[in-house]
């Protein structure tokens, strides 16, 4: 914005000459006052900046310095203040290199299979308890006939939603917060929907635009940069959709955002399983991690060893190299910013004297740093961004290294299925609900399931053995265990 302010200002400085015209100096005053606005407009984002990076750090460097105070006491409670600060910490660098992105085209998409259900669960259950914390009503209303998976850049996708709701919860005192999700002919259209202030009719213009919030002075108090409906628009529009607002003020407003989401021509079978993560099924695998800075590869190793993974480590790739042509590892985890040779540098020489069976996995700070060869992939390797949660690390593993994870309960799974082979007969009435079960599972749908459980046990108290089972592993979080049992029941329902 100030850029092209400036360069405006400077064409018509070039153009103008001593007596022009008036016309000549209207315009020049017009892009003058352009570059003033935008100049000042800057100076506001840099003290919102400011203001919004200082906050979390304080909690986290006062929390840190608790904690080696009070040698250890209220960890959890720090924990959880650190965890909460350095996410906002992330979405705040990730929606300013976003703005960058976008003005520079250089921002991608992804083509992801997307769990779609299940992903609207997780948004769902990430803003029910902020919206009920303000005392507000928070609803879900999703179409039937959703598809389980749809093809789009889940991250984005995700943000779209993340950067609506917030908005709508931060800016909503009483009354409620809605999201509704319909999907038709491959067009999903979700809406957010609030009773907050609304938003004056000359004012819906501006509120797209970068660092604006309108003239609303409720608006103004309210923390934040003034970023996420800027981004939020250049997202939906790089990926094909339209976003639409209606709003009155002191009366609530919706936003409308449609989007093309394809289905895949064939879809996963096998969903991973929910739940918490302990170990995995199958001989033991070496995971090789190179980095420079011996915090990474502390953390690493802290996440993986518990769960059975010999963890090597190497600060640099000479290193990594020579510890890989002795023991072979299964899979790398490379750090591409490194001193002496890159991690592109590394990974080209790992694959050279192991093949495209060794799997690779770059690990970057840097959302624009691309393979110096111009593509951003390596033969069976895969890129993840710095900060990353660790679902998702694991998520990338079991993809990587084709792992089955196990948890708590999943050493009874052969058991249940069999008792349930020994049940009383059940009516065939019950079928649905069972093979609902199963699709619900496939996509990790845990409140759908949950439902479906309950309604078993309202219309069908012959199934009591049934439903008690299903609870047990819903408790623990064994889904295959549970589709075991919902499969056997069908067979059982004559």
């Amino acid at each position: 914005m100030i850029k092209a302010a400036l360069h405006k200002l400077i064409a018509f400085a070039q153009h103008a000459v001593p007596g022009g015209s008036n016309d000549h100096m209207t315009e020049l005053n017009r892009a003058k006052a352009a570059a003033e606005a935008a100049n000042e407009a800057k100076s506001r984002f840099l003290a919102s900046v400011s203001h919004e990076i200082r906050a979390p750090l304080n909690s986290i460097y006062g929390y840190a310095q608790l904690l080696e105070r009070s040698n250890g006491s209220d960890a959890a409670k720090a924990a959880k203040v650190i965890r909460r600060s350095s996410e906002h910490l992330i979405t705040l660098v990730e929606g300013l290199l976003d703005i960058s992105q976008v003005e520079s085209g250089t921002l991608r998409l992804s083509r992801d299979t997307i769990r779609f259900p299940a992903l609207l669960e997780q948004i769902v259950e990430m803003f029910e308890p902020q919206a009920s914390a303000k005392g507000l009503d928070f609803r879900f209303n999703c179409a039937t006939g959703l598809p389980e998976f749809v093809r789009g850049d889940q991250k984005r996708l995700r943000q779209v939603l993340i950067n609506l709701l917030s908005n709508a919860i931060k800016f909503t005192e009483r009354g409620s917060v809605a999201l509704t999700v319909r999907y038709r002919n491959e067009l999903a259209t979700l809406e957010v929907i609030d009773t907050g202030i609304g938003i004056r009719p000359r004012d819906i213009e501006r509120i797209f635009d970068p660092f604006e919030r309108g003239s609303d002075a409720a608006a103004h108090r309210q923390s934040g940069a003034g970023l996420g409906l800027s981004i939020t628009q250049a997202l939906v529009h790089i990926m094909g959709g339209d976003i639409g607002v209606e709003s009155e003020p002191g009366g609530g407003s919706r936003f409308t955002v449609r989007v093309m989401l394809s289905q895949p021509l064939s879809q996963p079978t096998d969903a991973p399983p929910a739940g918490i993560v302990t170990g995995y099924a199958g001989s033991r695998r070496t995971i090789l991690a190179i980095d420079d800075d011996p915090a990474q590869l502390n953390l690493l190793q802290s996440l993986l060893e518990p769960l059975g993974f010999d963890v090597l480590t190497a600060r640099g790739g000479d290193e990594g190299i020579a510890i890989a042509g002795r023991v072979r590892p299964n899979l790398v985890l490379l750090d591409i910013s490194m001193p002496g040779k890159s991690g592109w540098e590394t990974a080209d020489i790992l694959r050279q004297h192991h093949g495209a069976a060794l799997s690779l996995v770059m690990l970057s700070s840097d959302a624009h740093q691309p393979h110096p060869g111009g593509n951003d992939s390596t033969a069976n390797s895969m890129l993840l961004m710095k900060p990353f949660e660790f679902n998702m690390l694991l998520d990338v593993i079991s993809t990587q290294l084709g792992l089955e994870w196990t948890g708590p309960g999943t050493g009874d799974r052969s058991r249940a299925e069999a008792r349930a082979g020994r049940w009383e007969p059940l009516s065939p009435r019950i079928r649905p609900y069972l093979a609902e079960i199963e699709r619900l599972v496939r996509i990790g749908h845990i409140r759908g399931i949950e439902a479906q459980i309950e309604a078993i046990a309202a219309l069908h108290p012959e199934a009591t053995h049934v439903v008690e089972e299903m609870r047990r592993c819903l408790d623990s979080f064994d889904l295959k265990a549970l589709a075991a049992i919902a499969r056997a029941s069908q067979t059982n329902a004559d």
